[in-house]
C-alpha cells in the first residue's frame, strides 16, 4: 500500500505507522515538491509515537531534492533530533538522492587532492 503527503497534509500516515510499514518515505523523488522538513518533522513524530507506544521502529527515508553532503547533513541532524541516534543507522534511515552520491565523491576528491575534481574526473559525476 502507497501512502502519499500532499502539500503538508499527511494522508494516511497513521496507516502506513499501524501497518508496521518498514520504511515511511517523503516521496518517490518524481515530484516537483520533494523532501521537506516540515513534513519530515510530521512523519517523524508519528513514529517517535509509534514506537513509544508499542517498542516497534519504524524507518525513514527522506526523497528528492537531497542534492549536497550539505544537505544530507541537515537530514541527519533532523533524525537525531527527532528521533535519536538508535535511527541513524542503515536499518532505520536512508536518503533517497541519487544526485547526492556525485556530491559526495567531489567532496572526498577535494579533500584528498585539495582541490574539486572536474565533472569528467568522476565517473558518477
Amino acid at each position: 500500500m502507497v501512502h502519499h503527503l500532499k502539500d503538508g497534509v499527511c494522508v494516511w500516515l497513521s496507516d502506513c505507522v499501524t501497518l508496521r510499514s518498514d520504511f515511511i518515505k517523503t516521496s518517490t523523488g518524481k515530484e516537483t515538491v520533494n523532501a521537506t522538513f516540515p513534513v519530515a518533522i510530521v512523519m517523524l513524530r508519528a513514529i517517535r509515537d509509534f514506537f513509544w507506544k508499542t517498542g516497534n521502529k519504524i524507518g525513514f527515508k527522506p526523497a528528492g531534492g537531497i542534492r549536497s553532503a550539505k544537505d544530507s547533513l541537515a537530514w541527519l541532524s533532523l533524525i537525531k533530533e527527532e528521533l535519536g541516534d538508535e535511527w541513524l543507522k542503515p536499518e532505520l534511515f536512508r536518503i533517497g538522492a541519487s544526485t547526492l552520491l556525485a556530491d559526495i565523491e567531489r567532496q572526498i576528491y577535494h579533500h584528498v587532492t585539495g582541490r574539486y575534481a572536474a565533472y569528467h574526473d568522476l565517473p558518477m559525476s
